[in-house]
């Protein structure tokens, strides 16, 4: 392998075991291929998944990692054969970097399901290079995984979308939830992803109840970001009441839970949609999918065709998610917070202003 030179040379915070702490990280990024996209990383979002790689939650971490997948930026260099980008444009790096471009999924712009995915990091490319996250100054990515981010989004609160936003549109689509306006979407939790199921439910038309252990988040629910009705799963009576009244539940919870008050909730016909990643297996119960016809399926992001379809949704509707932006030095405490939910809806890592001075 070449030596890396200066301008390769990159900085970041990684975590180098599972105790999940990051801390500042010297490293190089491969040189800008003839179809690569080197990105000044402006802001990254702060993903759950992050939290469950750097503490190997899900047990395939290898470490150092350096997380993010809810990149935005600003591209510095572009190689000879790109011809969607230029120097200068605003672009975003989501979840994936890299596929084999040639099997079935990829043919179908589902590079999101390629048996050859690369993820943004905690992964390898082709050539055996360890590919590391959006919490540093720069990424070289090839220009079929780089999106043109619509000038209507703002960089810092549309950077979720690039996990967040897509994850929830995407089962969306393909489960039908959009094909009649005035169905009735439930959306299980309300936290990075499913305060964001609520805004893009709404745009699509849908009704949409917000479903949750507590009454905590009501009002924000309904009057800020426009479900029209919030249901707890902890009252009886309301459950009771909501029984065979939805069309479609988002399951965005990652914890440990019992998915049969979701199952209660749905019509004949109705689908449960998984989207959530928990640590352990959930227990999936069958009379209710026998009895009611009902359907559980799950998502998982999207390909990058379906990706820049939905941020240029978003941005026409002016759907950006709600975050709190934090230093780069801010890092480990933001992460103590998210894995206690203390966070109204997503952390957004100001990269460029603090990731210098960290």
């Amino acid at each position: 392998m070449a030596k890396s030179s200066d301008q390769n040379k990159a900085f970041g915070w990684a975590a180098n075991d599972k105790s999940g702490v990051l801390s500042p990280f010297h490293f190089s990024r491969r040189e800008n291929g003839d179809n690569d996209v080197t990105v000044k990383i402006l802001f990254c979002g702060v993903c759950h998944s992050d939290l469950h790689t750097i503490k190997n939650d899900w047990g395939f971490s290898h470490y150092p990692i350096i997380p993010g997948h809810e990149i935005v930026g600003i591209a510095t260099k572009v190689g000879k054969n790109v011809t969607k980008f230029k120097e200068g444009d605003r672009v975003g790096v989501g979840v994936i970097i890299g596929s084999c471009q040639s099997c079935e999924s990829c043919n179908q712009d589902l590079e999101n399901y390629c048996p050859q995915l690369v993820y943004t990091y905690n992964s390898r490319s082709f050539d055996g290079t360890r590919n590391q996250g959006g919490y540093s100054d720069k990424i070289v990515v090839d220009q079929r995984f780089v999106l043109s981010f619509p000038d209507g989004l703002p960089s810092d609160s549309g950077a979720p979308l690039l996990c967040a936003g897509i994850t929830v549109y995407s089962p969306m689509k393909y489960y039908g939830m959009t094909e009649e306006k005035g169905k009735h979407l439930g959306v299980s939790g309300l936290g990075g992803l499913g305060h964001i199921a609520v805004k893009i439910g709404k745009a699509f038309g849908l009704k949409v109840t917000v479903i949750s252990r507590s009454s905590e988040k009501e009002s924000e629910a309904i009057d800020r970001l426009g479900a029209d009705s919030f249901l707890v799963t902890t009252d009886a009576q309301k459950m009771k009441d909501a029984i065979g009244t939805m069309d479609f539940v988002l399951d965005t919870v990652s914890a440990e839970h019992s998915l049969l008050p979701l199952f209660s909730l749905l019509k004949v016909n109705g689908k449960l949609v998984a989207l959530g990643l928990p640590e352990k297996p959930l227990e999936l119960p069958i009379f209710p999918l026998v009895l009611g016809r009902k359907m559980v399926g799950g998502s998982q992001i999207g390909g990058m065709k379906e990706t820049q379809e939905m941020l240029d949704f978003c941005a026409k509707h002016s759907i950006v998610a709600d975050i709190e932006l934090i230093k780069i030095s801010d890092i480990n405490s933001a992460m103590d917070r998210l894995a206690k939910s203390d966070v109204r809806y997503r952390f957004v890592i100001d990269v460029a202003n603090s990731i210098n001075s960290a």
